[in-house]
This record gives structure tokens, C-alpha cells and sequence, in this order.
């Protein structure tokens, strides 16, 4: 497994590191690496960091999550995230981003603690990278994450999930984008405490897309939204 289970200091840059696992990543380990990192990054020995992952097969609950809107028909496990929102399901085909950031900074034209500028610079980074597939993406107020008009089924579908926790102005957890997930996971939850719409993925766009062009979309589009250089971390280094 290429994942660190220890933390030293990184060099701070002015730039975000961005680490992109290649192995699924459990569930509980990526939530210990994020609690201790964040730690780190509060005491100023870390640098700001992107971590680019899948998970296996899996549940999770937010803190507004509803015990009648778990199904779960596999039995897949089940973990109480932390974060905000209801159930989302991850598993492999799907793009995790978690965002280890110091909100005390400036992010490009995203102010120093203002959460809600943040959370819109999230929705307006997943928009800009689905714009580099010709796919228009949507928020709407009173509904999280982005929206695409499914071309299967002709219908508005949810695409990306965010979910972000704040511990002394960083953030952890942070988005979901489904490349190329198996969607039937996603009736073992009412995702996001949603009925009326369903999920959809970028392969139902793009047959045959990998994770690695997500990755690299999503990487230009973080550098055109938040105006901040990512240094990648070659996958064997070790925090």
C-alpha cells in the first residue's frame, strides 16, 4: 500500500501538495491520515494538502443523515462521517477529494475565513472541470452538490457530492466526483436525503473515461478557479 500511516514535516511552499493514491484507501485509515494532518496543519509543521483517492464499497452518514434513508440490500459498511450532509455512498470508479486547507488564508480570490465563498469556489471548481468534457454543470440552492442533465435519462442527475468539516478554520473531508462508479451502489441509500432525482456519472458522457483525465481536468480547473499552484508528491513519498 503506497499511503503513509505516519506524519513528518513537508516542505511549505506557496503551493498545495496533491497526492493521488492509486490504491483503494479504507475508509477509517483516510479519516485518521485526515485527523492527524489537520492537526498538523494547525501547528504549522504541514503544508496545505489535496489527497486524490477510492474507497471501497461503502456508506456514509453525515450529521444530518436519517436511519430510514439507509437501505443497504448488500450490507455494505457503514460509517458515521463527521461531516455535514446525509448518506453518500463511495466505492471504486469514484474520485474522493479531500481538501486539507488553512481558511485563515486566501485561496486565489476566496477570502480568509469565509465559508461560504469556499463552498462555492468547491461547486464553481467541479463546474469548470466538467466544462473541459463539453458537460454543463448546476447548483441550486436548495440542493448540495453539482447537477448534470443526465443523457440517458434526459433528467437532471447529481454528478459531485460535497461534504466539508471545519476544525479551527481547516477543512477536511471535502468532494465526490463519479467518473465511473457501478450507479446500482447508490440504491442501497436515499443519497443525500434526495428522492426526487437520481445519480450519474462522467462515463454515461464519456464511455471508457479514466480517473487519471478526471484527475488532470480537475487539476486545471483548481489552478483557473482558486489561482493557486498544486505540486504534485511522487507516490512513494512519505509525510
Amino acid at each position: 500500500m503506497d499511503e503513509p500511516h505516519a506524519i513528518t514535516t513537508p516542505e511549505k511552499t506557496g503551493n498545495i501538495l496533491w497526492r493521488r493514491s492509486k490504491a483503494l484507501i479504507s475508509y477509517p485509515e483516510a479519516i485518521g491520515f485526515m485527523e492527524k494532518y489537520v492537526r498538523s496543519i494547525r501547528d504549522g509543521s504541514a503544508a496545505e494538502l489535496i489527497w486524490s483517492l477510492e474507497h471501497p464499497r461503502l456508506f456514509t452518514a453525515g450529521t444530518s443523515a436519517k436511519p430510514e434513508h439507509l437501505i443497504n440490500p448488500l450490507g455494505l459498511p457503514t460509517y458515521e462521517a463527521g461531516r455535514g450532509g446525509q448518506w453518500t455512498y463511495h466505492g471504486p470508479g469514484q474520485r474522493i477529494i479531500y481538501l486539507m486547507l488553512d481558511l485563515t488564508r486566501a485561496h486565489g480570490h476566496i477570502p480568509p475565513r469565509d465559508l461560504r465563498a469556499f463552498v462555492t469556489g468547491l461547486e464553481q471548481w467541479i463546474m469548470t472541470a466538467l466544462a473541459a468534457f463539453g458537460i454543463a454543470g448546476a447548483t441550486y440552492p436548495d440542493r448540495v452538490g453539482v447537477w448534470v442533465l443526465d443523457p440517458h435519462t434526459k433528467k437532471e442527475a447529481k454528478i459531485a457530492a460535497i461534504g466539508i468539516r471545519i476544525s479551527r478554520w481547516v477543512s477536511w473531508h471535502g468532494i465526490s466526483l463519479n467518473v465511473d462508479p457501478d450507479l446500482d451502489d447508490f440504491n442501497g441509500i436515499v443519497p443525500c436525503g434526495i428522492t426526487e432525482y437520481g445519480v450519474t456519472s462522467l462515463s454515461r458522457f464519456h464511455p471508457g473515461i479514466t480517473i487519471e483525465e478526471a484527475d488532470e481536468a480537475l487539476a486545471r480547473a483548481w489552478e483557473s478557479v482558486f489561482e493557486m499552484p498544486l505540486r504534485p508528491i511522487v507516490p512513494d513519498r512519505s509525510f
